[in-house]
């Protein structure tokens, strides 16, 4: 019996930007993060795709591939905006049971639903609500399924614009066409393990036997992969929060030491925020700074669990202070990522608490400030050479809310 319906919203950013420029649509678009060769592509339209031009693809490699391409800026906060008003229209049409990303969301089919015409007939009526309320260029994927998964799965299978419906009597031999990496959950590192137990084929994962399956994944996550692709409706794993991270490409008048610096600052001051946001501490913080020439810098500092921005600051200018002794290259992208996440309250208090409660007070009042009158009206002034720098950018595998306001995030 079908059960799961998810939608999968088609080369997502780059869609918003044809639907707002209309000017745009049918032609090869990239989304960038600055206008510039040295950078990247966060996204391409469909027509981009057709050359080569992917996310990740350099511009300069991308412009070569395709001359005719049309560089258009980032405009994350228009993506949030057309995120929350897509939901909103699937809301009208089936309860939205849980928003994946910021171009993924899945609902449960009830009753009638459940019947292959009818869950036909109410995906093509989202579709089509979507195009009249929302917008033209706003395509999706739909897929169909007994489960979360396999509804996932199956929206995978048909892109751009596509509807796939996988009934449980078709099952296995309809997952036998795809690749083992085409399932979620098997990334590059699953793969070789799965290779490693002589595993290559769709059609040999499903021959082999749950303890094997336990043994690929090493514990229990083997079982529920067993029992989701047959359909089962297995519970995901409880999981929380492992890391807090942003990270930004330089615009090139930013590419210098205090450019860098301020920028890193101003991104570890949102992580912070948003660390508190979750009542969350931090014992691990990294810096990246890749530089024009692809060298990478990394540093990884552990810490005693904080959330203290005036912490977390000073620690940053030492850890920046060991990067700019031995600076000799140009900065071209930087990023913050903070792990080893835990509850606040679950966290003993180090001998000498940086958390105490007036240092508490101080970080709840910057956080009611930004709030209350908008991103940056109070910060720590290490971050005053990078508050330009460090617009709203936005992953993938994350559910953006209203008032985020700026760096990549995850």
């Amino acid at each position: 019996m079908l059960k799961s319906i998810f939608i999968d919203f088609n080369a997502y950013f780059a869609s918003v930007e044809q639907q707002l420029q209309p000017q745009l649509r049918g032609k090869p678009i990239a989304i960038v993060p600055v206008k510039a060769l040295t950078t990247f592509a966060l996204a391409a339209s469909y027509e981009a795709k057709a050359y080569g031009v992917t996310t990740g693809t350099r511009i300069g490699d991308a412009l070569v591939r395709c001359p005719q391409l049309i560089l258009v800026q980032a405009r994350h906060t228009e993506y949030i905006r057309m995120h929350h008003a897509l939901v909103d229209c699937v809301n009208t049409v089936i309860p939205v049971k849980r928003v994946m990303s910021i171009d993924e969301m899945v609902c449960d089919l009830m009753g009638g639903q459940r019947e292959p015409d009818q869950a036909r007939r109410l995906a093509n009526h989202i579709k089509e609500t979507i195009h009249t309320t929302v917008g033209v260029a706003l395509n999706c994927s739909i897929g169909i399924g007994p489960n979360d998964y396999l509804a996932k799965t199956a929206s995978d299978m048909q892109k751009p614009n596509g509807l796939v419906v996988i009934e449980q009597h078709q099952l296995p031999e309809i997952l036998y066409s795809l690749n083992l990496n085409d399932l979620v959950g098997i990334g590059k590192q699953m793969l070789v393990r799965l290779h490693r137990h002589s595993i290559y084929t769709v059609e040999q994962l499903f021959a082999a036997s749950e303890k094997k399956l336990r043994t690929v994944w090493g514990g229990i996550e083997g079982e529920r992969m067993y029992a989701r692709i047959r359909g089962a409706n297995v519970p995901l794993a409880a999981t929380h929060k492992s890391s807090i991270s942003h990270e930004h490409v330089l615009e090139p008048s930013l590419r210098t030491v205090a450019g860098a610096s301020g920028v890193i600052h101003r991104l570890l001051q949102k992580a912070a925020t948003r660390l508190r946001s979750y009542a969350m501490v931090t014992a691990q913080v990294t810096i990246t700074i890749k530089h024009t020439t692809g060298v990478k810098w990394k540093k990884r500092t552990h810490i005693a669990p904080t959330n203290d921005s005036l912490h977390l600051t000073q620690l940053m200018s030492d850890i920046l202070g060991e990067w700019t002794a031995s600076y000799t290259q140009v900065p071209m992208k930087v990023s913050v990522e903070l792990t080893k996440l835990s509850i606040a309250d679950s966290v003993p208090i180090p001998l000498f608490n940086t958390n105490g409660p007036a240092r508490t007070k101080l970080n709840e009042s910057l956080d009611h400030l930004n709030s209350k009158f908008g991103k940056n009206t109070i910060y720590v002034g290490s971050a005053w050479n990078g508050l330009e720098g460090s617009s709203t950018h936005i992953a993938f595998n994350h559910i953006p809310q209203q008032d985020d306001a700026d760096g990549t995030e995850r």
